[in-house]
């Protein structure tokens, strides 16, 4: 038994001195490699290395960041699935798939007014900001407009009475400034059709319904 546990503490030592020998042998290989490399192939291979050591940097840094972001919204009690939750209700309000509640202004209109005249009211909120819009209770989408002559307006179908209101939701003191400044859409609308009459009243508080047409494309096909 003695013999035998000699032995194998012989080869043990024997291999582990091999494995020194074979690392010592390879490291002395590389350093000679090194050695017989010029000046600008070492130069070219430090310039290597210290870039990819940026990337390495960038990519840790990176992830780190990912981290503190994750160990944040976990502290907060979120998770990845509230977010796209929150960014799915973001989108069906601002498509008007949902109804929604806010600050704005609403417009009441009067008078001998046609549908361009309305739709030329409904672009200017839009290009000031207005994030939804609904005309006598019929939330405006795309494809949804306001039509007919002065006297017979009608949305989707529905025959708008005199007067009739519509509800945009903003900022409401950038939307009555656009509407109301010298020379916008009120004033050119008042020396067009005098007979008409558009007033503008900030809201605090308007609530638009959703929309109760179908949005989906008939020809279109997302793609990603």
């Amino acid at each position: 038994m003695r013999t035998r546990s000699a032995q194998l503490s012989v080869a043990t030592v024997a291999f582990v001195l091999g494995l020194l020998v074979v690392a010592q042998l390879r490291a002395q290989a590389g350093a000679a490699g090194l050695q017989a490399r010029s000046a600008q192939e070492l130069t070219v291979l430090v310039a290597n290395l210290t870039t990819r050591n940026e990337q390495l940097r960038r990519e840790v840094a990176s992830l780190e960041r990912e981290v503190a972001d994750l160990t944040a919204a976990a502290a907060r009690g979120e998770s990845s699935v509230d977010r796209l939750r929150t960014d799915l209700a973001r989108i069906r309000t601002w498509a008007g798939l949902d109804p929604v509640v806010g600050p704005g202004v609403r417009v009441t209109v009067g008078g001998p007014l046609p549908g361009v005249a309305v739709e030329d009211l409904l672009n200017e909120l839009r290009n000031a900001g207005a994030e939804a819009l609904a005309v006598g209770g019929v939330r405006i989408v795309p494809g949804v407009v306001v039509a007919g002559p002065p006297g017979a307006l009608s949305v989707l179908d529905t025959r708008l009475p005199d007067p009739f209101e519509i509800e945009a939701i903003g900022s409401p003191e950038t939307l009555t400034g656009s509407l109301t400044r010298m020379g916008g859409i009120v004033a050119q609308l008042s020396a067009r059709f005098p007979e008409a009459t558009v007033t503008v009243t900030p809201v605090e508080r308007l609530r638009l319904p959703a929309t109760d047409r179908d949005l989906r494309p008939s020809h279109g096909t997302p793609t990603l």
